[in-house]
């Protein structure tokens, strides 16, 4: 018996000393495995007489209960510690700050666009749209530019494969065309036809790309037809408008004579500044004149009883004016750096 206990106490010790689980497999090795101690004690009591026998083997098999009980406690402490161990080394410090979410932004033409629409609603003009992909009817012919006017070739576009008479548009202005229709449409029978007032903002697509162009760009078309409307009508929404989107009155607008198939008069609008890096300089910003007669047969008005303005800028050279950005590509680039500080 004295000596069972002494090898329950000296398992106990091998297992405590067991500093890993490969350690401990050894020192189980040593009680409970094939040649162990209590097994060759079990495989001794063949030698005894029956009686002796049952009272022995109890003993010894009381002994391998202690010690396997004393195994399983040490494999999992073992197991325990290691758990600690791992948790320690993977643990969280939330003390740290918390990593917030990006806040996204309006692009800055679109934050431009915003501008110029809010600022023509407060005069009454609506906005208007139109599709990207017209037909050459409504982006050129029924602006006064028949085939082969030589004004198409500062139009230079995409045309759809297979389809010469269907192509990204040019410019807003075959919104003007279908409003207009839309407009007599909707006013058929009426013995005094409102006014027409309305902004077009949109994407439009030419064949030019370097600092100043791109392919893809953005453009502001503005309407007004109705009865007496007059080139005087057209100076002032124009003068007013730009002095309020620059924020200034000490904004200088001249109307420099030009041409356009679709005005007539037509004119360029120039802006002058009188302070910052700009001062003194003058800018051309977009063209305008009143709707030729053609135009507004086109769009289903009678030329002798209605008269109109149109005028045009693109939103994004007004965008570049407005923050002091002197590459039209930083608009398109998808840079976060960039675009960034606009937020």
């Amino acid at each position: 018996m004295n000596d069972l206990d002494s090898l329950i106490s000296q398992a106990q010790s091998d297992f405590a000393a067991a500093a890993d689980a490969g350690q401990l497999d050894v020192a189980k090795s040593r009680y409970l495995g094939k040649s162990g101690a209590i097994t060759q004690q079990l495989k001794s009591l063949g030698q005894l007489a029956p009686e002796a026998r049952r009272e022995a083997g109890a003993r010894i098999n009381a002994a391998k209960a202690r010690i396997e009980e004393a195994l399983e406690s040490r494999r999992e402490a073992i197991r325990d510690a290691q758990l600690s161990h791992q948790l320690a080394a993977e643990a969280l410090d939330v003390t740290l700050p918390g990593r917030g979410t990006g806040k996204g932004g309006l692009h800055p033409v679109s934050r431009t666009v915003e501008r110029i629409e809010a600022l023509f609603r407060s005069i009454g003009f609506e906005v208007a749209d139109g599709p990207e992909i017209e037909t050459d009817f409504f982006n050129f012919t029924a602006l006064n530019t028949p085939e082969n006017h030589p004004a198409r070739s500062m139009h230079d576009t995409f045309y759809l494969e297979g389809n010469d008479d269907v192509l990204l548009r040019t410019h807003t202005s075959p919104v003007q065309i279908r409003s207009m229709r839309a407009h007599v449409e909707r006013h058929a029978g009426a013995a005094h036809m409102p006014e027409i007032r309305i902004i077009v903002p949109g994407r439009v697509y030419r064949v030019d790309s370097d600092a100043t162009h791109s392919p893809m760009f953005h453009q502001m078309e503005g309407l007004w037809v109705g009865e007496q409307v007059s080139f005087a009508d057209l100076k002032g929404v124009i003068a007013d408008f730009l002095r309020k989107f620059f924020e200034t009155d000490d904004l200088q607008v001249r109307f420099r004579p030009s041409f356009f198939p679709f005005t007539e008069p037509s004119a360029e609008i120039d802006v002058g500044f009188m302070h910052g890096e700009l001062k003194g300089k003058w800018l051309e910003i977009g063209g305008c004149g009143m709707v030729h007669p053609n135009v507004l047969h086109h769009g289903g008005i009678d030329p002798e009883q209605y008269t109109g303005f149109a005028f045009g800028m693109g939103s994004d050279r007004l965008t570049m004016l407005r923050y002091g950005i002197h590459d039209l590509r930083l608009f398109f680039e998808n840079d976060l750096r960039f675009l960034s500080q606009f937020r």
